[in-house]
This record gives C-alpha cells, sequence and structure tokens, in this order.
C-alpha cells in the first residue's frame, strides 16, 4: 500500500473540513470533488455561483452535497469581520477587513480556519506562496516557540517515502532557523508514522571543509540538540554521506545518522528547491507540498504548475495534520 492510500485509510469516513480558495481552477474544483465521494475530505470551496455552474455542466460533474461559498455574497461575513479585526489587534479597520475578505479569497478561507469553520486550507494553484502564507501568517500565526515558518517537501516513490526542509519559504536561513526546521520537521515527519533521521546538509561532511557556511551547519545542530535532545540528527554531511551507507562508512563512520537519513534540512532556500525537483524529476519521485509547519493550523501551499492529483494529495496532507493538531 502506498502512502497516500495509508493516509486514504486513516481519512475515511473522518471527513475533515479543508477550504480551497481556488474553486474556479478546474484541477483543484475536481479534486474537491473527488475528495468528497472518496469520503476522506469535506471541501469548502470558494466559488462564485455562476463560475460554479459553468463547470458543472461543462465537466458534468456531481457536486450534490457539496459546501460551495462565494466570499464575495457571503452572509455570515460580519463575525469573520470582527474577529478578523480582533486577530490584527488594531492594524485594520473594519471597514478594510470587511472588504478584504470580500475581495481576496485566501484572507477569506484562512479566516475559516481560523474560526473553527473549517480545519485547514490547501491553495496555491492559482497564486504565488506569498498569498497563500501571508495571511496564514497573520491570522493562524506561528506556535509558540517557533519564530519562522518552514517549507517541507514529501518525496513519495514506491515504498520510499523521503523529506526535505526548508524548500519553500527562508531564503538564506540562520543556524537558529535551521534547527527550529530540524525540530519542527521531526514533529512532522512523526505525525506521518515515521522515524525521523536528520541530516543537515552542506558540501562539507564533518570539517572536511571550514566556511561560514559550514559553521553555521555544525551551529544549527547545536542548538537544534539543546531544543530537543531526543532528536536523531547529524551535520554538518554532504548528501551522498547522509544518505548512501557504503559513502557515509567513509566519511563519517561513527555517525547515528549518515548513510540511513530520511530526512534532509538544506542550508539555503537554492539549494533546497533545487533539491527537491532535481529528486522529483530525475530521481521519479513524486514531490507534494511545500507543506508549511510552525502555524497553529495547517495552511499548504500547491506548485502553480501542479496537476489535479497535486491538490488531491495535498488535502489529504492537510486533513491529516489538522487531525494531529
Amino acid at each position: 500500500m502506498n502512502f497516500f492510500e495509508e493516509l486514504k485509510n486513516k481519512l475515511e469516513n473522518k471527513r475533515v473540513k479543508i477550504v480551497f480558495p481556488e474553486g474556479h481552477d478546474l484541477r483543484v474544483l475536481k479534486a474537491a470533488v473527488d475528495l468528497y465521494h472518496d469520503k476522506v475530505v469535506d471541501p469548502i470551496v470558494l466559488i462564485k455561483a455562476e463560475v460554479l455552474k459553468d463547470l458543472v455542466i461543462k465537466e458534468n460533474l456531481d457536486v450534490e452535497g457539496m459546501t460551495f461559498i462565494d466570499n464575495e455574497t457571503y452572509e455570515d461575513i460580519e463575525p469573520l469581520v470582527q474577529s478578523f479585526v480582533e486577530r490584527r489587534k488594531g492594524k485594520i479597520s473594519e471597514y478594510d477587513a470587511r472588504k478584504l475578505l470580500k475581495t481576496n479569497r485566501n484572507y477569506f478561507g484562512t479566516m475559516l480556519v481560523h474560526t473553527g469553520l473549517a480545519q485547514g486550507l490547501v491553495s496555491g494553484a492559482d497564486g504565488s506562496t506569498a498569498d497563500t502564507i501571508r495571511p496564514g501568517l497573520q491570522i493562524i500565526k506561528m506556535k509558540p516557540g517557533y519564530k519562522k515558518a518552514s517549507g517541507i517537501f514529501f518525496l513519495v516513490k514506491g515504498e520510499e517515502r523521503l523529506y526535505m526542509a526548508d524548500c519553500g519559504i527562508n531564503i538564506l536561513p540562520d543556524a537558529t532557523d535551521l534547527a527550529e526546521s530540524a525540530v519542527i520537521t521531526d514533529q512532522t515527519v512523526r505525525q506521518f508514522g515515521d522515524e525521523p533521521r536528520i541530516a543537515l546538509l552542506s558540501f562539507s561532511t564533518k570539517g572536511s571543509a571550514s566556511s561560514p557556511e559550514t559553521e553555521k551547519v555544525v551551529e544549527a545542530l547545536r542548538i537544534a540538540k539543546e531544543m530537543n535532545p531526543n532528536l536523531l540528527i547529524d551535520g554538518e554531511l554532504q548528501f551522498d554521506a547522509a544518505y548512501v551507507p557504503e559513502v557515509a562508512q567513509k566519511k563519517a563512520p561513527n555517525s547515528m545518522v549518515a548513510g540511513h537519513a530520511n530526512v534532509f534540512i538544506f542550508p539555503t532556500l537554492d539549494a533546497g528547491n533545487i533539491g527537491y525537483k532535481i529528486a522529483q524529476r530525475l530521481g521519479g519521485y513524486e514531490a507534494v507540498g511545500p507543506v508549511l509547519q510552525g502555524l497553529n493550523k495547517p495552511v499548504n501551499d500547491l506548485s502553480r504548475g501542479c496537476v489535479q492529483a497535486d491538490v488531491y494529495n495535498l488535502a489529504l496532507v492537510t486533513a491529516v495534520q489538522a487531525m494531529e493538531e
């Protein structure tokens, strides 16, 4: 049974409420319909009534029983407006809050999550990562003890599962950022039933090179162990030393992680973004994410190049996150 079938079994008949702000996008709408009929997610789809009608007729979609909302005409918007104003603590007026919720589907959807009308959000098929993340940071906000969100990708091929972070958020993380990313990634991986073995990646393995970049990774290891002494983590490690047992024996023979890592923390966003895409395109892994880490409730971002299956799978991941919170 593959990873996503496992998630479907875990979610069957749980009907976790996930909001999809981009119902006008056919990839999103079709995925939401499939999730509903598979009884694994209860979608809340944001879409104008006339657009929905046209797509249902054109694509012959069975949407009976599903929840659709037009945020421009939503009758119960006032409690959302008041909650939004309170959450922003004087940074937005009632007038501006109402206007924003009526015109910006991501803000509206995030407020559904914040107020408990939905348990998670999936967006980004038709917008930037910032469009998805910004409302989450302003409204859902970070968990206590964490300063920055990070983005993890799930890499799946057959029975193998790898996890890569941060591949979507922080451009030049410092040592503390890397440590936080490692600690929160450990929690995320455990949510999905795997035992994390975390490698802090670098172009150096155990002092084979010395520079401010490698020293940052070494410092991140120290901070991460201080944050959570129970982490199975090591660094700095080159990717081959982290992943290939034969290389690990030569480069890091005393490491508990080297050669067996399934979690990879990249030193920069450049490295992370390039790394996961190489694994996806050349390695044949299915990539899901970035799954945002560190927020109080799950808000997750799609790639604009996603296909319908990506929307479906990220919704499964989001629903499991919501169940585990």
